[in-house]
C-alpha cells in the first residue's frame, strides 16, 4: 500500500479488551535508535547507537538488546556500473539489500556487553540457549555451481559477478565459530531457480530463519521464493515450500494440543501481501490474514509478523511503517503507524521498519524495569504519541 507523510500517525487503533497487552519493539529505518513502545503507542524505552546504523534487534531473557547494524564508518556502496568489471566480493556485498558488519548486545542503560563483527554477515540473527548465535553469511558459489544455477536476469552487456549463497554460521560468546552450515549444498540448482524478476547477483538471499527446540532450522530463500526445513538429525532438507514470492521473516509457531510445530510467514507477494500458517506435514496454509480488498495490505519487500502467545499475531507492514495486531478471527484489534520520518540511503523520506516484537508485561527482560513513558515526555511529545 502507499503511504503519505501527512497521515495520522502512532496509536491509531485499538479493541483493548481482544488485543495482547505487553510492549512492542521497533527500529525504524534511518535512525540512529531502537525504541519500546507501549500499548498507547508510547516510547517508554530508547536505545541509542552511536558506532552502527541499526537494523533490528530482539530483547534477550537477561533485559538486553540484540541488534544487527552496519558499521557507521562503511564507505557508500561503490554505483552500479554493469558493463564493468566486476566488483571484489568484499565490495559487492556491501549494495546488497539486509547488508551488516556487526552484531551489538547491548544492556538495558545503552553500555556495550558483546559484540560480533563479521564483515559478511545480513539480516538475520538467532541466540541459542546455550549462549552461542547463529547468522547468516554471504560466501561466493564454486565456478561449476555458479553456472549451473538456473533464473534470473542481467543487465544489458552486464558482466555478472560471482552467484553469491547463503552459510549459517555458529559462534561462541568469545566469537569462535564452531558450526557451518553451507545452505547452498541442500538445495538444487535447477529444481530451486533464482526468480525471472531477480538480478543474477544472488541465488538464495536468506533473509530470516528460526530454530525449534529439537533444532530444526527453518530458513526463507527470497531470491529462490522457498521456505525449507533443515533437520536437525540428517542435516538435510526434509521440507520445501514453493507457494510464497519475496517472502520474510519465517517462524515455527506452536499450537495449544498440537502433535508438531507449524511454520508462520509473512509472503510479501507481487501486488498483495498475506501472513500465512503452514502445516509442513501436508503443505496445507491453515490460516491466511490478507487485505479487504486483496490490495489493501501490500509490503513489496521487508516486513514481518508474529505469533503472540494469545494466538494473536502481530504484523509489520515493513514499507509503510504500519504495525497491527489480527487475531484469528482477521479482525484487527490494534494498530501503530511510524511517526519516525528518517532518511534512507538517497537521501529519501522513509518510515519503513524491518520487523517488530512484542514482550508480555512479565517477559523477563521487563522485570523491574521502570517503563514510564513520562521519562520520554519530550520524543512522545514531538512525535505526537502523548
Amino acid at each position: 500500500m502507499g503511504w503519505s507523510i501527512n497521515r495520522a500517525t502512532g496509536l491509531t487503533f485499538h479493541k483493548p479488551g481482544l488485543s495482547t497487552k505487553g510492549y512492542t519493539l521497533l527500529t525504524p529505518h534511518g535512525d540512529q535508535s531502537t525504541y519500546l513502545i507501549d500499548m498507547d503507542g508510547r516510547v517508554v524505552h530508547q536505545w541509542r547507537f552511536s558506532h552502527i546504523h541499526p537494523g533490528y534487534g530482539r530483547l534477550l531473557k537477561n533485559g538486553n538488546l540484540l541488534m544487527t547494524g552496519s558499521d557507521i564508518k562503511l564507505p557508500k556502496p561503490p554505483p552500479d556500473e554493469p558493463t564493468k568489471a566486476p566488483l571484489a566480493f568484499e565490495q559487492h556485498i556491501t549494495r546488497l539489500g539486509g547488508y551488516h558488519t556487526t552484531l551489538v548486545e547491548m544492556n538495558w542503560q545503552g553500555d556495550i556487553v558483546w559484540e560480533y563483527v563479521n564483515r559478511c554477515q545480513h539480516h538475520d540473527f538467532f541466540r541459542l540457549e546455550n549462549g552461542n548465535t547463529m547468522v547468516p553469511e554471504w560466501v561466493e558459489l564454486p565456478e561449476d555451481l555458479h553456472k549451473q544455477v538456473r533464473g534470473g536476469y542481467k543487465m544489458p552487456r552486464e558482466r555478472l559477478p560471482r552467484l553469491l549463497g547463503d552459510d549459517l554460521v555458529e559462534v561462541d560468546p568469545q566469537g569462535q565459530e564452531i558450526r557451518r552450515i553451507q545452505t547452498w549444498k541442500l538445495l538444487d540448482p535447477i529444481k530451486d531457480p533464482i526468480h525471472p524478476t531477480r538480478r543474477r547477483w544472488e541465488w538464495t538471499h536468506l533473509n530470516g530463519f528460526d530454530i525449534n527446540k529439537k533444532g530444526d532450522i527453518l530458513f526463507s530463500a527470497r531470491n529462490a521464493d522457498r521456505l525449507a526445513i533443515i533437520n536437525a538429525d540428517s542435516g538435510e532438507i526434509s521440507w520445501k515450500f514453493t507457494k510464497t514470492h519475496g517472502q520474510h521473516n519465517p517462524t515455527w509457531v506452536t499450537n495449544k494440543g498440537a502433535t508438531h510445530d507449524n511454520i508462520q510467514v509473512f509472503d510479501n507477494g507481487a501486488s498483495s501481501s498475506r501472513v500465512i500458517e503452514i502445516d509442513p506435514q501436508s503443505s496445507d496454509v491453515v490460516w491466511t490474514y490478507h487485505g479487504v480488498p486483496m490490495h489493501q495490505f501490500f509490503s513489496g519487500h521487508i516486513s514481518g509478523a508474529s505469533r503472540l502467545p494469545s494466538g494473536n499475531v502481530l504484523v509489520c507492514e515493513g514499507t509503510s511503517g504500519r504495525l497491527f495486531e489480527t487475531n484469528q478471527a482477521r479482525e484487527v484489534v490494534w494498530e501503530w503507524i511510524n511517526p519516525f520520518v528518517n532518511n534512507n540511503a538517497r537521501g529519501e523520506a522513509t518510515v519503513s521498519i524491518y520487523r517488530a516484537h512484542r514482550y508480555l508485561p512479565d517477559h523477563p527482560a521487563l522485570a523491574d524495569k521502570d517503563l514510564d513513558p513520562a521519562r520520554f515526555s519530550n520524543i512522545n511529545r514531538l512525535n505526537g504519541l502523548m
